[in-house]
Protein backbone atom coordinates (compact mmCIF):
# COMPACT_ATOMS: atom_id res chain seq x y z
CA UNK A 1 0.00 0.00 0.00
CA UNK A 2 2.83 2.39 0.84
CA UNK A 3 4.49 1.68 -2.48
CA UNK A 4 1.26 2.32 -4.33
CA UNK A 5 0.50 5.52 -2.43
CA UNK A 6 3.97 6.89 -2.76
CA UNK A 7 3.91 6.50 -6.50
CA UNK A 8 7.71 6.28 -6.43
CA UNK A 9 9.82 3.96 -8.50
CA UNK A 10 12.09 1.42 -6.90
CA UNK A 11 13.83 0.57 -10.15
CA UNK A 12 17.02 2.47 -9.51
CA UNK A 13 19.01 -0.68 -9.07
CA UNK A 14 21.09 -2.82 -11.39
CA UNK A 15 19.86 -5.55 -13.69
CA UNK A 16 20.41 -8.19 -11.00
CA UNK A 17 17.94 -6.50 -8.67
CA UNK A 18 20.54 -4.79 -6.48
CA UNK A 19 19.60 -1.31 -5.32
CA UNK A 20 22.33 1.26 -4.67
CA UNK A 21 21.43 3.94 -2.12
CA UNK A 22 23.50 7.12 -2.29
CA UNK A 23 23.84 9.10 0.93
CA UNK A 24 25.34 12.60 1.00
CA UNK A 25 26.64 14.04 4.27
CA UNK A 26 29.67 15.67 5.90
CA UNK A 27 31.80 14.88 8.92
CA UNK A 28 31.11 11.54 10.62
CA UNK A 29 27.56 10.24 10.93
CA UNK A 30 28.75 6.82 12.06
CA UNK A 31 27.65 5.31 8.76
CA UNK A 32 30.82 3.48 7.75
CA UNK A 33 30.43 0.50 10.08
CA UNK A 34 26.64 0.52 9.84
CA UNK A 35 26.84 0.40 6.05
CA UNK A 36 28.49 -3.02 6.22
CA UNK A 37 25.98 -4.21 8.80
CA UNK A 38 22.98 -3.12 6.75
CA UNK A 39 24.35 -4.57 3.52
CA UNK A 40 24.94 -7.90 5.27
CA UNK A 41 21.34 -7.93 6.47
CA UNK A 42 19.93 -6.71 3.13
CA UNK A 43 21.70 -8.54 0.32
CA UNK A 44 19.84 -6.57 -2.37
CA UNK A 45 21.09 -3.18 -1.13
CA UNK A 46 24.43 -1.46 -1.60
CA UNK A 47 25.14 1.85 0.09
CA UNK A 48 27.35 4.51 -1.49
CA UNK A 49 28.61 7.08 1.01
CA UNK A 50 29.29 10.56 -0.36
CA UNK A 51 31.07 12.63 2.27
CA UNK A 52 31.82 16.25 1.45
CA UNK A 53 32.36 19.72 2.88
CA UNK A 54 29.57 21.02 5.11
CA UNK A 55 28.52 24.15 3.22
CA UNK A 56 29.13 22.60 -0.19
CA UNK A 57 26.82 19.66 0.53
CA UNK A 58 23.92 21.97 1.38
CA UNK A 59 24.58 24.21 -1.62
CA UNK A 60 24.75 21.20 -3.92
CA UNK A 61 21.49 19.79 -2.58
CA UNK A 62 19.74 23.11 -3.20
CA UNK A 63 21.02 23.21 -6.78
CA UNK A 64 19.83 19.65 -7.42
CA UNK A 65 16.39 20.38 -6.01
CA UNK A 66 16.06 23.40 -8.29
CA UNK A 67 17.29 21.43 -11.30
CA UNK A 68 14.88 18.60 -10.56
CA UNK A 69 17.48 15.84 -10.83
CA UNK A 70 20.80 14.62 -9.46
CA UNK A 71 19.98 14.60 -5.75
CA UNK A 72 21.11 11.63 -3.65
CA UNK A 73 18.66 9.02 -2.40
CA UNK A 74 19.28 10.27 1.14
CA UNK A 75 20.53 13.77 1.96
CA UNK A 76 21.78 14.94 5.33
CA UNK A 77 20.70 18.45 6.36
CA UNK A 78 22.06 20.32 9.35
CA UNK A 79 19.87 22.26 11.78
CA UNK A 80 21.34 25.48 10.39
CA UNK A 81 19.77 24.76 7.00
CA UNK A 82 16.67 22.76 7.94
CA UNK A 83 14.24 25.71 7.89
CA UNK A 84 15.47 26.61 4.40
CA UNK A 85 14.71 23.12 3.15
CA UNK A 86 11.54 22.39 5.10
CA UNK A 87 10.06 25.45 3.38
CA UNK A 88 10.51 23.40 0.19
CA UNK A 89 8.69 20.40 1.62
CA UNK A 90 7.13 19.61 -1.74
CA UNK A 91 10.59 18.57 -2.98
CA UNK A 92 10.99 15.90 -0.29
CA UNK A 93 9.21 12.66 0.47
CA UNK A 94 6.70 13.10 3.30
CA UNK A 95 7.99 10.53 5.77
CA UNK A 96 4.61 10.50 7.50
CA UNK A 97 3.25 8.70 4.44
CA UNK A 98 5.63 5.86 5.25
CA UNK A 99 4.59 5.60 8.88
CA UNK A 100 7.32 7.78 10.41
CA UNK A 101 4.75 9.23 12.81
CA UNK A 102 5.40 6.22 15.04
CA UNK A 103 8.75 7.78 15.92
CA UNK A 104 7.44 11.19 17.03
CA UNK A 105 6.99 10.34 20.72
CA UNK A 106 10.55 9.03 20.85
CA UNK A 107 12.07 12.35 19.82
CA UNK A 108 12.82 15.53 21.72
CA UNK A 109 9.71 17.56 20.80
CA UNK A 110 11.68 20.51 19.43
CA UNK A 111 13.84 18.19 17.31
CA UNK A 112 10.82 16.57 15.68
CA UNK A 113 9.29 19.99 14.99
CA UNK A 114 12.45 21.38 13.37
CA UNK A 115 12.04 19.25 10.25
CA UNK A 116 8.25 19.53 10.06
CA UNK A 117 6.75 21.71 7.31
CA UNK A 118 5.16 25.00 8.41
CA UNK A 119 1.65 23.55 8.02
CA UNK A 120 2.60 20.52 10.13
CA UNK A 121 1.56 18.07 7.42
CA UNK A 122 4.93 17.03 5.99
CA UNK A 123 7.85 15.57 7.90
CA UNK A 124 10.87 15.89 5.62
CA UNK A 125 13.50 14.30 7.86
CA UNK A 126 14.32 12.06 10.79
CA UNK A 127 16.68 13.64 13.28
CA UNK A 128 20.00 11.92 13.72
CA UNK A 129 21.59 13.77 16.63
CA UNK A 130 21.68 16.88 18.80
CA UNK A 131 24.73 19.02 19.46
CA UNK A 132 24.86 19.80 23.17
CA UNK A 133 28.03 21.76 23.89
CA UNK A 134 31.22 21.10 25.83
CA UNK A 135 34.91 21.95 25.32
CA UNK A 136 37.52 19.40 24.22
CA UNK A 137 41.09 20.09 25.30
CA UNK A 138 44.54 18.50 25.08
CA UNK A 139 45.68 17.56 28.58
CA UNK A 140 49.32 17.23 27.50
CA UNK A 141 49.38 20.74 26.04
CA UNK A 142 47.63 22.17 29.08
CA UNK A 143 50.14 20.47 31.37
CA UNK A 144 53.09 21.83 29.36
CA UNK A 145 51.63 25.32 29.77
CA UNK A 146 51.26 24.95 33.52
CA UNK A 147 47.47 24.79 33.35
CA UNK A 148 45.40 22.27 35.31
CA UNK A 149 44.36 19.13 33.46
CA UNK A 150 41.52 17.67 35.54
CA UNK A 151 38.19 18.37 33.83
CA UNK A 152 36.54 19.99 36.87
CA UNK A 153 39.52 22.27 37.40
CA UNK A 154 39.64 23.17 33.72
CA UNK A 155 35.92 23.96 33.73
CA UNK A 156 36.54 26.30 36.67
CA UNK A 157 39.08 28.26 34.61
CA UNK A 158 36.44 29.73 32.32
CA UNK A 159 32.96 30.36 33.72
CA UNK A 160 32.62 33.15 31.12
CA UNK A 161 33.90 33.70 27.59
CA UNK A 162 35.98 36.64 28.82
CA UNK A 163 37.69 34.22 31.20
CA UNK A 164 38.21 31.78 28.36
CA UNK A 165 39.95 34.39 26.19
CA UNK A 166 42.10 35.46 29.14
CA UNK A 167 43.22 31.84 29.71
CA UNK A 168 43.94 31.61 26.00
CA UNK A 169 46.18 34.67 26.14
CA UNK A 170 48.09 33.20 29.08
CA UNK A 171 48.56 29.95 27.17
CA UNK A 172 49.70 31.67 23.98
CA UNK A 173 52.08 33.97 25.82
CA UNK A 174 53.73 31.08 27.61
CA UNK A 175 53.87 28.53 24.80
CA UNK A 176 54.04 30.78 21.70
CA UNK A 177 51.31 28.51 20.28
CA UNK A 178 47.70 29.27 19.46
CA UNK A 179 44.95 28.31 21.88
CA UNK A 180 41.90 27.79 19.64
CA UNK A 181 41.42 26.51 16.11
CA UNK A 182 39.39 29.36 14.61
CA UNK A 183 37.40 32.43 15.60
CA UNK A 184 34.36 31.13 13.75
CA UNK A 185 34.35 28.12 16.04
CA UNK A 186 33.83 30.48 18.94
CA UNK A 187 31.23 32.49 17.08
CA UNK A 188 28.95 29.52 16.45
CA UNK A 189 28.73 28.06 19.97
CA UNK A 190 28.37 31.51 21.55
CA UNK A 191 25.60 32.34 19.08
CA UNK A 192 23.93 29.05 20.00
CA UNK A 193 23.77 30.16 23.64
CA UNK A 194 21.79 33.32 22.86
CA UNK A 195 17.97 33.57 23.12
CA UNK A 196 17.66 34.77 19.52
CA UNK A 197 19.98 33.96 16.63
CA UNK A 198 20.15 35.58 13.22
CA UNK A 199 16.38 35.55 12.70
CA UNK A 200 13.26 35.77 14.80
CA UNK A 201 10.19 33.69 14.01
CA UNK A 202 8.85 36.39 11.71
CA UNK A 203 12.03 35.90 9.60
CA UNK A 204 13.40 39.32 10.52
CA UNK A 205 17.18 39.62 10.67
CA UNK A 206 18.27 40.42 14.24
CA UNK A 207 21.97 41.16 14.04
CA UNK A 208 22.02 43.44 17.08
CA UNK A 209 21.07 40.63 19.47
CA UNK A 210 22.76 37.24 19.65
CA UNK A 211 24.91 37.70 16.53
CA UNK A 212 26.46 40.90 17.94
CA UNK A 213 27.38 39.16 21.21
CA UNK A 214 28.94 36.19 19.43
CA UNK A 215 30.69 38.31 16.81
CA UNK A 216 32.28 40.59 19.40
CA UNK A 217 33.73 37.63 21.29
CA UNK A 218 35.02 36.00 18.12
CA UNK A 219 36.78 39.19 17.03
CA UNK A 220 38.08 39.75 20.56
CA UNK A 221 39.66 36.29 20.47
CA UNK A 222 41.22 36.99 17.08
CA UNK A 223 42.59 40.34 18.27
CA UNK A 224 43.99 38.60 21.36
CA UNK A 225 46.13 36.46 19.07
CA UNK A 226 44.85 33.11 20.29
CA UNK A 227 43.35 31.78 17.02
CA UNK A 228 45.23 29.43 14.68
CA UNK A 229 42.94 30.51 11.81
CA UNK A 230 42.36 26.97 10.56
CA UNK A 231 39.26 26.36 8.44
CA UNK A 232 37.08 23.55 9.76
CA UNK A 233 37.13 20.24 7.91
CA UNK A 234 40.07 21.29 5.77
CA UNK A 235 43.45 19.51 5.69
CA UNK A 236 45.32 22.01 7.88
CA UNK A 237 42.59 21.90 10.50
CA UNK A 238 42.72 18.11 10.59
CA UNK A 239 46.51 18.22 10.98
CA UNK A 240 46.08 20.61 13.88
CA UNK A 241 44.49 17.91 16.01
CA UNK A 242 47.77 16.00 16.00
CA UNK A 243 50.36 18.76 15.60
CA UNK A 244 49.27 20.83 18.60
CA UNK A 245 48.38 23.85 16.46
CA UNK A 246 45.63 24.50 19.02
CA UNK A 247 44.89 23.17 22.48
CA UNK A 248 41.12 23.50 22.86
CA UNK A 249 37.99 23.80 20.74
CA UNK A 250 34.26 24.01 21.18
CA UNK A 251 33.06 20.43 21.18
CA UNK A 252 29.46 19.47 20.49
CA UNK A 253 28.88 15.75 20.77
CA UNK A 254 29.32 15.21 17.04
CA UNK A 255 32.87 16.59 17.18
CA UNK A 256 34.12 13.60 19.19
CA UNK A 257 34.01 11.23 16.25
CA UNK A 258 35.91 13.63 14.03
CA UNK A 259 38.70 13.99 16.59
CA UNK A 260 38.95 10.24 17.07
CA UNK A 261 39.11 9.52 13.35
CA UNK A 262 41.40 12.42 12.49
CA UNK A 263 43.91 12.04 15.31
CA UNK A 264 43.89 8.40 16.47
CA UNK A 265 47.43 8.76 17.83
CA UNK A 266 46.25 11.29 20.43
CA UNK A 267 44.05 8.79 22.27
CA UNK A 268 44.07 9.55 26.00
CA UNK A 269 45.49 13.06 25.51
CA UNK A 270 42.06 14.69 25.18
CA UNK A 271 39.48 15.40 27.85
CA UNK A 272 36.14 17.23 28.02
CA UNK A 273 35.29 20.26 30.14
CA UNK A 274 32.26 22.52 30.52
CA UNK A 275 31.57 25.21 27.95
CA UNK A 276 31.87 28.84 29.14
CA UNK A 277 28.58 30.60 29.66
CA UNK A 278 26.56 27.48 30.44
CA UNK A 279 24.91 25.13 27.94
CA UNK A 280 23.91 25.65 24.37
CA UNK A 281 23.48 23.77 21.12
CA UNK A 282 25.61 23.69 18.00
CA UNK A 283 24.54 21.46 15.20
CA UNK A 284 22.49 18.33 15.02
CA UNK A 285 21.30 16.92 11.72
CA UNK A 286 18.48 15.21 9.83
CA UNK A 287 18.35 12.62 7.08
CA UNK A 288 15.90 13.36 4.28
CA UNK A 289 14.70 11.67 1.09
CA UNK A 290 14.46 13.97 -1.94
CA UNK A 291 11.38 13.17 -4.05
CA UNK A 292 13.42 12.93 -7.24
CA UNK A 293 15.18 9.82 -5.97
CA UNK A 294 14.65 6.49 -7.71
CA UNK A 295 14.89 4.33 -4.59
CA UNK A 296 12.47 6.03 -2.22
CA UNK A 297 11.06 2.91 -0.61
CA UNK A 298 14.45 1.35 0.07
CA UNK A 299 15.72 4.71 1.33
CA UNK A 300 12.95 4.89 3.92
CA UNK A 301 13.58 1.31 5.03
CA UNK A 302 17.18 2.30 5.71
CA UNK A 303 16.19 5.43 7.67
CA UNK A 304 13.69 3.44 9.72
CA UNK A 305 16.42 0.93 10.55
CA UNK A 306 18.98 3.61 11.32
CA UNK A 307 16.89 5.38 13.98
CA UNK A 308 16.25 2.18 15.94
CA UNK A 309 17.84 2.12 19.44
CA UNK A 310 20.48 -0.48 18.55
CA UNK A 311 21.90 1.64 15.73
CA UNK A 312 21.58 4.95 17.60
CA UNK A 313 23.46 3.56 20.60
CA UNK A 314 26.15 2.13 18.34
CA UNK A 315 26.64 5.51 16.64
CA UNK A 316 26.94 7.24 20.03
CA UNK A 317 29.53 4.77 21.29
CA UNK A 318 31.50 4.80 18.04
CA UNK A 319 31.59 8.47 17.00
CA UNK A 320 29.91 10.34 19.89
CA UNK A 321 26.80 11.62 18.09
CA UNK A 322 24.10 12.01 20.75
CA UNK A 323 20.73 10.55 19.71
CA UNK A 324 17.71 12.83 19.35
CA UNK A 325 15.64 10.32 21.33
CA UNK A 326 15.83 11.13 25.08
CA UNK A 327 14.46 7.75 26.11
CA UNK A 328 17.84 6.31 25.16
CA UNK A 329 19.71 8.56 27.60
CA UNK A 330 18.81 6.34 30.56
CA UNK A 331 19.82 3.16 28.76
CA UNK A 332 22.94 1.89 30.58
CA UNK A 333 24.67 1.53 27.21
CA UNK A 334 24.64 5.33 27.01
CA UNK A 335 24.28 6.48 30.63
CA UNK A 336 27.26 4.44 31.83
CA UNK A 337 29.42 4.94 28.77
CA UNK A 338 32.86 6.49 29.23
CA UNK A 339 34.95 7.34 26.21
CA UNK A 340 38.48 5.97 26.60
CA UNK A 341 39.80 8.18 23.82
CA UNK A 342 38.87 11.23 25.89
CA UNK A 343 40.55 10.08 29.08
CA UNK A 344 37.46 8.03 30.02
CA UNK A 345 35.28 11.15 30.18
CA UNK A 346 31.69 10.22 31.19
CA UNK A 347 30.18 11.35 27.89
CA UNK A 348 27.00 9.40 28.61
CA UNK A 349 26.36 11.85 31.45
CA UNK A 350 27.90 15.04 30.03
CA UNK A 351 26.00 15.40 26.76
CA UNK A 352 22.53 14.07 27.67
CA UNK A 353 22.27 16.57 30.54
CA UNK A 354 22.94 19.40 28.11
CA UNK A 355 20.52 18.11 25.47
CA UNK A 356 17.58 17.66 27.81
CA UNK A 357 17.82 21.24 29.05
CA UNK A 358 18.00 22.87 25.61
CA UNK A 359 15.62 25.47 24.24
CA UNK A 360 16.95 25.82 20.69
CA UNK A 361 16.72 29.00 18.69
CA UNK A 362 14.56 29.54 15.69
CA UNK A 363 17.10 29.55 12.87
CA UNK A 364 15.29 31.04 9.89
CA UNK A 365 15.04 30.16 6.19
CA UNK A 366 18.22 32.10 5.38
CA UNK A 367 20.17 31.05 8.47
CA UNK A 368 22.68 28.92 6.56
CA UNK A 369 23.73 31.49 3.96
CA UNK A 370 23.71 34.25 6.59
CA UNK A 371 25.98 32.28 8.90
CA UNK A 372 28.41 31.61 6.06
CA UNK A 373 28.45 35.31 5.14
CA UNK A 374 29.24 36.39 8.71
CA UNK A 375 31.86 33.66 9.12
CA UNK A 376 33.55 34.97 5.99
CA UNK A 377 33.83 38.40 7.60
CA UNK A 378 35.44 36.90 10.70
CA UNK A 379 37.86 35.03 8.46
CA UNK A 380 38.79 38.27 6.73
CA UNK A 381 39.71 39.73 10.13
CA UNK A 382 41.82 36.64 10.87
CA UNK A 383 43.50 36.87 7.47
CA UNK A 384 44.39 40.50 8.04
CA UNK A 385 42.35 41.80 5.10
CA UNK A 386 39.77 43.59 7.25
CA UNK A 387 40.32 45.72 10.35
CA UNK A 388 38.45 44.51 13.39
CA UNK A 389 37.00 47.96 14.07
CA UNK A 390 35.35 47.89 10.65
CA UNK A 391 34.24 44.27 10.81
CA UNK A 392 30.83 44.62 12.43
CA UNK A 393 29.53 47.06 9.85
CA UNK A 394 30.76 44.69 7.14
CA UNK A 395 29.09 41.74 8.87
CA UNK A 396 25.75 43.56 8.88
CA UNK A 397 26.10 44.42 5.21
CA UNK A 398 26.96 40.85 4.22
CA UNK A 399 24.22 39.35 6.41
CA UNK A 400 21.61 41.63 4.86
CA UNK A 401 22.81 40.64 1.40
CA UNK A 402 22.65 36.93 2.26
CA UNK A 403 19.17 37.32 3.70
CA UNK A 404 17.59 38.85 0.61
Amino acid sequence: MVVACSGRSTTGGSGDGTVTLTISFWGDFGLKDLKAKYEAEHQNVKIALNSGEYNAQHEDLQKKLIAGSGAPDIAAIDEGFIVQFRSQADKFVNLLDFGAGKHENHYLPWKWKQSLSPDGKTQIGLGTDVGGLAMCYRTDLFSAAGLPTERDQVSALWPTWDDFIRVGQEYTTKTKKKFIDNGTNLFNPILGQQPVGFYDESEQLRMDGGPKVAFDYAVKAVDAGISANLTSFQADWDKGFTSGSFAVLACPAWMLGHIQNTAPGTKGKWDIAAVPGGGGNWGGSFLTIPKQGKNVDEAYKFLDWLVQPEQQIEIFKTVGNLPSQPGLYTDPAIADFKNEFFNSAPVGQIFPKMAEGLTPQYLGKKNGPTRVAVENVINRVQNGTLRSDAAWAEAIKEAEKAGR
